[in-house]
């Protein structure tokens, strides 16, 4: 977090760290998640897409250091999240903040975005059953507002390798594997 700190990336501060590496203290970061923000008022929707998209484009041109794992899929050497959606981003008075960082890896930036677009297509949001159908109606739209900033041809290339990595996600539940090999499979490149 904070080499991609020092690169102008809008995370939060580390504070503290323990000797044994175990835990960490960050900067509070007041505010709320992006998701939560869309809960409470989805109709900027498509600018939040496009924030999202952004700070995709703006992780992907930090290089990857060494000592960073290898990501699912294609190689490469820019810097990946693997874990970049709405529930990971805080809106705060300063901008968005990502938060979330155990999955870093080195990779493809379309391996990042193609595991968002699996998330997004595919994650489910506990909700109240009003919001859950109001969200459902937008989902979509925002999932192509997200997609519309990127070349889809290389991200539909990573699609099945980052279902297989997601699939095996003990925090994901059978139906949204089974939303994920689906969109897998109806976006196979030909």
């Amino acid at each position: 977090m904070e080499y991609v700190r020092s690169e102008g990336y809008p995370v939060p501060a580390v504070e503290e760290i323990t000797e044994d590496g175990a835990a960490l203290v960050m900067e509070r970061i007041d505010g709320a998640s992006m998701i939560d923000v869309m809960k409470r008022w989805p109709w900027p929707f498509r600018a939040q897409a496009t924030v999202l998209a952004r700070l995709h484009r703006q992780l992907h041109v930090i290089g990857a250091p060494d000592w960073v794992r290898t990501a699912p899929g294609s190689e490469g050497d820019a810097l990946l999240h693997l874990d970049l959606h709405p529930l990971n981003v805080m809106i705060s008075p300063r901008g968005p903040v990502v938060i979330d960082w155990p999955n870093v890896a080195r990779g493809q930036p379309a391996t990042d975005v193609a595991i968002t677009w699996v998330l997004l297509n595919s994650g489910r949001i506990p909700a109240p059953a009003l919001i859950d159908a109001i969200l459902g109606r937008f989902r979509s739209m925002y999932t192509r507002t997200f997609l519309s900033h990127f070349d889809l041809e290389p991200v539909r290339r990573e699609l099945q390798a980052v279902v297989d990595y997601k699939v095996r996600d003990e925090n994901m539940s059978a139906d949204e594997c089974r939303a994920m090999r689906q969109l897998a499979a109806s976006e196979r490149p030909s």
